[in-house]
């Protein structure tokens, strides 16, 4: 098997264009065009783009069936009237009469994909009850392919996404099963949601936001959960909104710990991608759990 590659073996240019595709303000062709001027040694820009995106079976740390663990897919109602929204539930197999923890998991800006999947299951191996609701819900779910997902999230309605996951907190921490703590967990895309869920929901218990943007400074003051926020280092489109957000958040007097690892870029801890940085991914995983651990209760 030939040596995984890391963002080391990628030019810096090259992994903000790829960037800035993920992300929406370039298209694929756009990308492709731009990426040519990389190629070299019979790497088309194809194959570049191919080598940057998501490989879901290697980064894949839990099976779906898991003897440990309870899958199911569920759902619950849209109040965006879009509905219903799909997501991913994962629980400890057995817990007897007791009840868990929550937490919810935010995918980034494609939808429930595997990899997010495989990030519940990753929680509920830590004893959580973590549950993935699906953003693309009302335009179909997620496609099955990362291209048709980039297309589909340009097309969403961010103010009733934002509802949609809402409305999943109410639904999660409702549960019988759960112990009425909540936390949130996302990344890219739902690092923002965090953000925005912890300046709304006045009885979110813990947030961990990775790379995510930040409201506005002025709404820091709304904050009430404790946060722990994540940040890559090569990463300015996240980061330069950061210290501001973060002066407002201390005049405030949110409880609040960030990290940012060296040498990191965006995604640093998704593990199906080159940007992935094992060192610090596990890092920033181990300091998430913890914290969830000692803000939600632990089983």
């Amino acid at each position: 098997m030939p040596p995984r590659l890391t963002a080391q073996d990628f030019d810096q240019e090259l992994l903000i264009l790829f960037d800035a595709y993920v992300h929406g303000d370039l298209d694929r062709r756009g990308f492709l065009g731009q990426a040519q001027k990389f190629a070299k040694a019979g790497m088309t820009a194809t194959a570049l783009l191919a080598a940057l995106s998501p490989n879901f079976a290697a980064g894949q740390h839990v099976p779906p069936n898991d003897a440990n663990l309870k899958t199911e897919r569920v759902s619950y109602p849209s109040p965006s009237g879009s509905g219903t929204v799909r997501g991913y539930l994962a629980r400890p197999a057995s817990t007897g009469d007791r009840r868990l923890p929550a937490v919810l998991v935010i995918h980034e800006n494609r939808g429930l994909n595997p990899h997010i999947e495989d990030i519940a299951r990753r929680l509920a191996l830590d004893g959580f009850m973590a549950f993935a609701p699906d953003a693309l819900s009302p335009l179909g779910g997620y496609p099955g392919d990362e291209d048709k997902a980039r297309e589909a999230f340009a097309k969403l309605d961010q103010a009733h996404a934002l509802q949609d996951f809402l409305a999943g907190a109410a639904w999660l921490r409702s549960r019988p099963d759960a112990n009425g703590k909540l936390g949130a967990v996302g990344f890219c895309y739902g690092g923002g949601i965090v953000h925005q869920l912890s300046i709304r929901l006045p009885d979110l218990d813990a947030g961990v936001p990775f790379y995510g943007n930040t409201p506005a400074p002025t709404e820091a003051a709304k904050v009430k959960a404790q946060l722990l926020v994540q940040r890559a280092e090569v990463d300015e489109r996240i980061n330069a909104a950061w210290p501001a957000y973060e002066a407002a958040l201390k005049a405030a007097g949110v409880q609040f710990t960030a990290y940012q690892y060296p040498g990191t870029q965006h995604g640093f801890n998704n593990d199906t991608t080159p940007r992935y940085d094992a060192a610090a991914a596990q890092l920033a995983w181990s300091r998430t759990v913890a914290f969830l651990k000692a803000r939600l209760g632990s089983t």
